[in-house]
């Protein structure tokens, strides 16, 4: 056995080192749901976020065993949250994961990592390194494709798909409403840009980029799927519907939509991170929480 660590290289943005972490995620969930929380897709939403810190990517840390992905060691969004991965072949790398981690990853000398309740072994582990579980939960859940509730849009409404006719100053509209800004969103070079690069991803399929076009047309609401062909499921990521348009089903019909074009393509399984009334509203039901830990007792030399 021939275990390296490697440092992530975060340039060009899709690079070799993004693609074998992707590669990674797909392999361990290959066969069923051993990472809900973190899928392949929920990799790609994260590399060309607009709200990720690029300015510590390199710190991002994976370990192979000959050339291949056995372990990761990465922050989600911010510095400070860490999301460590580790195979089940190679579980005896858990406490260089968050050793690393420790060193590495924190923000300030705050630092907290996710693991699954149930995890025993990782909890020990943490345990024997300072960190303590809080009240901060992260839920996953699940539909089954098979058993699709039936939606329908109101008169005058219609879906469209990033691979029809597609209006970057809209998408950014329903975005910017969709997260409940204030205001008008703005609609400047700068922030169209980081707009399509959230949708840059080489692995997305445009006919699965949907959103719900009102009679005005204006996007109303919006739902992004990711899928593979030959997996057996699909992440939903991301929902959201313009407040001055929500409570008229709109927001249910664009993910059964996008549920339901995903099915078309072979898949079996919704999955989505979150356990909001929602989701358990129209068919998904929880399969995973994890919970964040935090490291207690603070030593960043």
């Amino acid at each position: 056995m021939n275990i390296i660590f490697k440092n992530y290289n975060p340039e060009p943005l899709f690079n070799a080192d993004y693609i074998k972490i992707r590669n990674f995620l797909i392999r361990i969930n290959s066969e069923k749901l051993y990472t809900p929380n973190f899928l392949w897709g929920a990799w790609e939403w994260e590399v060309t976020h607009g709200g990720l810190d690029r300015n510590n990517l390199d710190k991002f840390g994976y370990w192979e065993n000959d050339g291949e992905i056995v372990a990761i060691a990465i922050y989600e969004m911010p510095l400070g949250d860490g999301l460590l991965i580790v195979d089940e072949e190679h579980r005896y790398l858990i406490p260089d994961v968050i050793t690393y981690a420790k060193k590495y990853l924190h923000d300030n000398g705050k630092l907290r990592i996710l693991i699954a309740n149930g995890d025993y072994e990782f909890s020990k582990v943490a345990i024997e390194h300072d960190f303590r579980p809080t009240q901060n939960r992260w839920n996953s859940a699940s539909l089954d494709i098979n058993k699709l509730q039936s939606y329908s849009l109101p008169e005058g409404f219609s879906f469209m798909s990033m691979a029809d006719d597609w209006n970057w100053q809209q998408y950014n509209r329903v975005m910017w409403r969709g997260f409940n800004n204030e205001g008008k969103a703005e609609h400047d070079e700068k922030t169209i840009s980081g707009r399509k690069e959230m949708l840059s991803s080489p692995m997305i399929n445009p006919e699965l980029v949907i959103v719900v076009v009102a009679p005005d047309g204006n996007y109303v609401s919006h739902c992004g799927m990711w899928y593979r062909p030959g997996d057996f499921y699909c992440y939903v990521e991301p929902v959201v519907t313009d407040p001055e348009y929500r409570k008229m089903g709109l927001g249910k019909a664009v993910v059964l939509e996008g549920i339901r074009r995903c099915g078309n393509l072979g898949a079996m399984q919704a999955v989505v991170g979150s356990d909001q009334q929602f989701y358990y509203n129209i068919g998904f039901y929880p399969i995973y929480t994890g919970t964040w830990w935090e490291w207690k007792t603070i030593n960043c030399n």
